[in-house]
């Protein structure tokens, strides 16, 4: 917020590089100019005073430095010079380089050295007391040095050079050398005469000594530690964009000072946030700040030469920035912890030389003022209101932004930057030309145009570019689209607000061509068509619009937008439903909404962390939304097109890169692809530290994620042949794995892995790795294991998904949805055809009754007995339940090739069909041949097979004629049902026992037929 004090101004030198020091009391302010000359200014004075002047110098004044008994200035003149504190009265000089400018003079905390750097490549330390005595720190920059800044002890120098390194100097013991050199912090300006040189780019030491602030060429204020010289936080605000030009921490080190695009911020050093602002000059940024030693005072210089002072910049109800205060010993300080009040209210007795037996440093305050108890006269203060006061800071809602665009620095800026191409925009201040370029070139042609309108809001699609310009006077805000592979004007159009509106963001969308976009058509591209536009307003709407201009849909935005961005079949709005909480969180939420019919797909919160803010968000190659934030952190939302089953998987920590160990830097994405962010490989922030194992589980982690992506985008089909070329690279990952599980034994690891296997063959390969290690158990458990399991996880893709909960009261009034419990059901017995079953009953039977034929079975002049159709279902059904007979079918598991009861059995097409009536008589087919086989004489000898053929069908009807005698002549047979004819006919086509199967049992009333025994020794050859 604003501060209510005003700063007054001074002209105090010509426009150009300024500086300015403070004396060490506080009473006088040194500001210096490219006029040769300093100025001596009383800090009780107005501005209506009447500077006292020094004109010693040549040229142009770049620094001053001041003690309690001097002050020192230098300059473009090579001299360093020395005065009498807090007058004009030159006393001498205390060094000279020759040739060389000098930039920056920093006296030691005792007042006894000065360093003095120069566009030399050296710093020298110069004794005040004895001039001649001087320490030259040689080597630590390659090119010439800007700043220099003591720490609060005096041991340790900090230089910062222009090729944007900052070397620590440990000048404790009679030679100095370098601690520590800190790349990528600071940037590197090789230009001396620009005007990123004069920027402020020194290490601003805190008071404590524990870390110094520093201004990074990523535009934050960052905080490095001094035991291990790398960043431990940053300062940042979302409403101040640019470069830091200028930086002052307080004597107490409480607040902190900056200039940032022609503003001066206070920031508290404890909470990391901006307190109060003050405008600056305008046209002008800021080169020096610095805070009065012992009052409330904040001055700074600029480049038009302007010296502004701000008195009671610190408003009185905040802590004093002289003062030493509670949160001035935070960072490791040592604090004394005062006593505990007594349980009933009075204090106890205290030791008058200190009262703690442990010493004033017996404990760290890491917390900075956490164990810090409340100050004299509180205790009673709140004693006399009764309550307790407490002041919460709330924290600032993010506003709205549009992903891959810059603000504008330099009459240049992006207005779109994404996977498609580049919309740039130069400021001609009465125009701007926008370009619009693309990386596929092959593809899209690019173009450039002048833009009147001066739009500050641009998307780049897959199928066209998108603007947007903001209104002004009477002049509405409007959106313009220009669609690729088109003719100039043929397929643009305009879509204005109304009067009043503003546009917060813009969304273009559309599948990708399937052709060249480069050669201009009349039809306006394939018949994709244009793609869709999405307009977020300030009316609190999304407004739909097709490729042609045709409005679509305008939806309501449940709470405040802040971004979007579009695919091919939806677009990704993130917005806050609410308010942002005193704890730091933003409160974002992001919904899918798709293109086609306008669903909510998905609707998720972000996975920001507290304190931070959203800096990104997009899309992948394959379609998923990804978001980026000021952590670091990148996620990607996994299982998007499942509604309802969508979830934030984190998958890089740009914090744990190697490149940004000791340095500062931030990143902006503008695309995500599947293993490279910012050209960066993307790794799972796993924290297992194993250099064998933790790269193949976070590479099969992270295949995973993108084959279920690949998987969840077929729809009906279950897997594709790329899916299954990469499941089968993943199996590979997983043996290997498995492997080195089975040679340390972790039997339980192994058994994990197996179940992410995908294909048989996999399990299979991992069986024999067990068996080839000797684990005999694993071995068995993993040939347990059926291998339809690993694919188990393919089914249930192809249903829909069931309602996850509960109808709301009063708006559902349809019957309740039917859910399936197959664990409810009743259970169902099945007979299982087999030999031992009750409907084989009959042949069983038939083997062993008398070969006695019935003449009440020759019903019919045929000799065939004639049955009804429905015969067949009373035999079958008494069996199966009357017949002393039948049996429990067998336990065993069923025959995945044999018939089933009902079907129909499959004839041998080659078979004689059978005369149903016949009289009974020898089988052509079988009989007949024996008989001949019988009378045939012997074949020749070269025929050894066929001749144990017949010798073999000779002995077995031999012995039955034996058995029988001479009833075989006077005995007819009596023929069997036309389905047991039938059953021969099939036993000769199909000599299988199992696939016989009896549809019909004879009666009881029936006498069995007296057929031949069978002699058990006999043998018949397959072949027959």
């Amino acid at each position: 917020m604003a501060s209510s004090s005003k700063a007054i101004s001074n002209s105090a030198h010509q426009q150009g590089q300024t500086c300015i020091a403070f004396s060490r009391d506080g009473k006088i302010a040194y500001t210096g100019g490219l006029e040769a000359s300093v100025r001596i200014w009383h800090t009780d004075q107005g501005e209506d005073q009447e500077p006292e002047a020094a004109y010693e110098a040549d040229e142009g004044i770049t620094t001053i430095a001041a003690a309690n008994d001097y002050w020192l200035s230098g300059g473009h003149d090579s001299q360093v010079r020395k005065y009498l504190p807090g007058k004009a009265q030159f006393e001498g000089f205390v060094a000279h380089v020759a040739g060389a400018s000098i930039r920056s003079l920093a006296v030691d905390p005792s007042g006894k050295r000065v360093a003095v750097a120069s566009d030399e490549l050296s710093v020298k330390i110069i004794d005040l007391d004895e001039i001649t005595n001087v320490t030259v720190l040689e080597g630590g920059h390659k090119k010439l040095i800007r700043k220099t800044t003591w720490h609060p002890s005096g041991s340790i120098l900090t230089t910062s050079s222009s090729d944007g390194t900052i070397v620590a100097w440990n000048i404790s013991d009679t030679e100095a050398k370098v601690e520590n050199v800190i790349d990528g912090i600071i940037p590197a300006v090789a230009d001396s005469e620009s005007p990123e040189f004069m920027h402020d780019c020194s290490a601003v030491w805190h008071p404590s000594g524990q870390y110094f602030f520093a201004a990074s060429r990523t535009h934050e204020i960052v905080t490095i530690s001094r035991t291990t010289w790398i960043k431990t936080s940053s300062l940042s605000d979302p409403n101040t964009i640019g470069a830091t030009t200028a930086l002052a921490v307080s004597a107490n080190g409480v607040y902190l000072a900056s200039a940032c695009n022609q503003e001066i911020l206070v920031w508290s050093v404890q909470t990391k946030r901006v307190l109060w602002r003050h405008p600056g000059t305008p046209n002008a940024f800021t080169i020096q700040i610095a805070f009065s030693p012992t009052e409330n005072l904040l001055a700074w210089t600029d480049t038009d030469g302007v010296l502004s002072r701000w008195r009671d910049a610190i408003p009185d109800s905040s802590p004093d920035p002289v003062r030493q205060t509670a949160a001035s010993s935070a960072q490791g300080t040592t604090t004394k912890r005062k006593s505990t009040p007594p349980l009933w209210g009075e204090e106890a007795d205290v030791d008058a030389e200190g009262g703690d037996p442990y010493g004033d440093d017996w404990i760290i305050d890491d917390l900075g003022n956490g164990m810090e108890d409340e100050p004299e006269g509180a205790r009673a203060k709140r004693a006399g209101d009764g309550f307790v006061k407490e002041m919460v800071s709330i924290t600032k809602a993010q506003p709205a932004f549009q992903p891959g665009s810059t603000p504008m620095e330099n009459k240049k800026r992006y207005l779109a930057y994404n996977m498609v191409g580049v919309i740039e925009v130069t400021d001609q201040d009465t125009h701007h030309i926008v370009n619009v370029e693309f990386h596929d070139r092959s593809t899209r042609k690019g173009y450039h145009f002048t833009d009147h309108f001066k739009y500050d809001l641009g998307s780049l699609g897959e199928r066209g570019a998108l603007f947007a310009c903001p209104p002004e006077l009477d002049h509405p805000a409007q959106v313009i689209y220009k669609p690729y592979g088109t003719w100039s004007t043929q397929g643009e159009w305009t879509y204005a607000l109304p009067k009043g509106h503003r546009v917060l963001g813009l969304a273009a969308g559309g599948e990708r061509p399937m052709r060249s976009l480069r050669d201009p058509s009349s039809s306006g591209g394939d018949i994709q068509g244009q793609g869709n536009i999405v307009i977020a307003t300030s009316s609190g709407d999304l407004t739909f619009l097709s490729g042609s201009g045709m409005e679509r849909i305008v939806l309501g935005v449940e709470g405040e937008y802040v971004t979007m961005a579009a695919a091919e079949e939806y677009v990704l709005v993130v917005h806050r439903p609410g308010a942002t909480t005193i704890d730091g969180s933003q409160s974002l939420v992001a919904t899918l909404i798709s293109f086609e019919d306008f669903q909510v797909l998905q609707e998720k919160p972000l996975p920001i962390p507290k304190g931070h803010t959203l800096r990104w968000i997009g899309t992948t190659d394959e379609g998923a939304p990804a978001i980026y934030d000021s952590a670091g952190y990148m996620h990607l939302m996994i299982h998007h097109r499942r509604p309802n089953r969508a979830a934030w998987a984190r998958l890089m920590d740009t914090n744990a890169l190697e490149r940004k160990q000791g340095k500062d830097e931030s990143y902006w994405p503008v695309g995500l692809s599947q293993d490279t962010l910012c050209s960066f490989p993307v790794r799972l922030p796993f924290r297992n530290q194993d250099p064998v194992d933790s790269p193949v589980e976070e590479r099969i982690a992270r295949e995973r994620i993108y084959v279920n992506l690949a998987r969840d985008a077929l729809g009906d089909e279950l897997t594709s042949p790329d899916i299954d070329k990469r499941e089968i690279e993943l199996d590979k990952q997983l043996i290997k794995l498995i492997q080195a599980a089975c040679k340390t034994d972790k039997a339980p690891r192994v058994i994990e892995l197996v179940k992410r296997l995908h294909f048989p063959n996999s399990i299979t390969a991992a069986s024999q790795l067990a068996g080839f290690y000797q684990a005999i158990k694993l071995w068995r458990e993993q040939n347990a294991t059926p291998a339809e399991e690993a694919r188990e996880g393919r089914q249930g893709f192809s249903y829909e998904d069931a309602p996850l909960t509960r109808p709301k009261p009063f708006q559902n009034f349809n019957p309740p949805p039917k859910v399936d419990r197959p664990g409810l059901t009743r259970s169902a017995g099945i007979v299982e055809p087999t030999e031992f079953t009750a409907s084989s009953a009959a042949i069983r039977a038939s083997r062993t009754r008398a070969p006695q034929a019935s003449t009440s079975r020759s019903t019919s002049p045929e000799g065939k007995r004639k049955r009804n159709d429905n015969d067949d279902d009373l035999v079958s059904n008494t069996r199966a339940v009357g017949e002393p007979d039948a049996v429990v079918p067998s336990p065993k598991p069923n025959n995945p090739f044999a018939r089933k009861t009902g079907q129909e059995v499959k004839k041998n097409p080659f078979a004689r069909k059978p005369e149903l009536n016949k009289p009974i008589e020898k089988s052509e087919s079988f009989f007949n041949k024996v008989e001949v086989a019988e009378k045939r004489p012997a074949a020749a000898k070269g025929k050894e097979k066929e001749k144990k053929e017949l010798s073999r069908q000779s002995t077995l009807f031999a012995e039955k004629k034996e058995k029988q005698g001479s009833s075989k002549k006077k005995r007819t047979r009596q023929s069997p049902p036309a389905d047991s004819e039938a059953m021969d006919v099939d036993s000769q086509a199909h000599p299988d026992p199992s696939d016989v199967q009896m549809d019909t049992q004879p009666l009881e009333d029936e006498e069995p037929i007296d057929w031949p025994d069978s002699p058990p020794a006999a043998t018949v050859n397959d072949d027959d």
